[in-house]
């Protein structure tokens, strides 16, 4: 599966220890539920049909069915028994039984879509179109708290042995799986599948994180109050003025903190460049906004 964006919830998991409403467990179940549907639909309308397949525990149980006969559903929810147990022991119930039961959804959507005919033929068309829809699914349910592979399980438990960390392991770990297609397959489904692997890497990103994905910026500029003004009027972004000092110098100096979505960032950028062209700008992701004044204000 894809590496990284599940560690994130793992540890949120590990941490939070006071019960969840049952309102809450009800909407995560429903959007976990959706989610691995959505993922079945890009595995047995796109990928599974054309030859292509999938990282992790999800490829390994593609090309065992194609291999055996065997149906798709079954070998996903067999090999990832072990990884629940793991997971139940090493990370918590929650995180688990959410994995579980998306892995469960997973297995019998997957047996009722397959003997539903391939939205296409063209192998370009459905390595593209299968990641966007596997990639969707999937963000959605780590996004809710589990996850559907337990490659992901097994990487952080390895790294804590190995001199490697949680992406580089899964990285391997998929490159060898995707490899072997070549073998099974042919070695032109083996880099469609690598296609579908990526395209789904950047969708389970953008799911997650949203089309509005927040981002820090902080700027030096000796017209620090001129841009604090423009990015409050006209961007609508409220800003925190921070004192710094030169380290070379030991100048005193003002630095402009604000947080702004991934639309506007193009926007600020002018502002800046309008003001002050030699002004020192940096800009970073950020996974999650909360608190204070983040909301955008009205811009008469």
């Amino acid at each position: 599966m894809i590496e990284g964006q599940v560690i994130d919830q793992f540890q949120q998991v590990k941490i939070k220890h006071k019960k969840i409403p049952l309102k809450e467990v009800v909407k995560r179940a429903f959007l976990i539920t959706i989610g691995a549907m959505i993922m079945a639909v890009g595995l047995e309308i796109f990928l599974v049909p054309n030859q292509v397949i999938d990282g992790g525990i999800v490829g390994v149980s593609i090309m065992l069915s194609h291999i055996t006969g065997v149906k798709l559903g079954l070998f996903i929810f067999i090999l990832n028994i072990p990884f629940f147990f793991i997971g139940y022991k090493q990370i918590g119930k929650t995180f688990a039984f959410s994995t579980l039961y998306g892995i469960i959804i997973l297995s019998i959507s997957t047996t009722f879509l397959h003997p539903v005919a391939a939205f296409t033929q063209d192998i370009l068309l459905a390595s593209l179109f299968g990641g966007i829809v596997l990639g969707i699914g999937v963000g959605m349910v780590i996004r809710y708290g589990g996850s559907l592979d337990g490659t992901e399980i097994l990487a952080i438990l390895s790294s804590k042995k190995l001199p490697f960390s949680v992406g580089e392991i899964i990285m391997f770990v998929n490159l060898f799986i995707l490899a072997s297609a070549g073998f099974v397959f042919s070695w032109d489904r083996a880099m469609y599948s690598l296609l579908a692997y990526y395209v789904a890497f950047k969708m389970i990103d953008i799911t997650i994180k949203g089309l509005d994905e927040s981002k820090s910026v902080w700027i030096i500029s000796e017209n620090y109050k001129e841009i604090g003004d423009a990015l409050l009027h006209r961007l609508g972004r409220g800003v925190t003025y921070l004192k710094g000092e030169g380290a070379f110098s030991g100048d005193d100096k003002k630095v402009i903190f604000c947080v702004i979505t991934r639309l506007e960032e193009a926007k600020l950028k002018d502002i800046v460049a309008e003001h002050d062209p030699s002004a020192f700008l940096a800009i970073a992701d950020i996974a999650e906004v909360r608190g204070g004044r983040f909301k955008k204000k009205d811009i008469h």
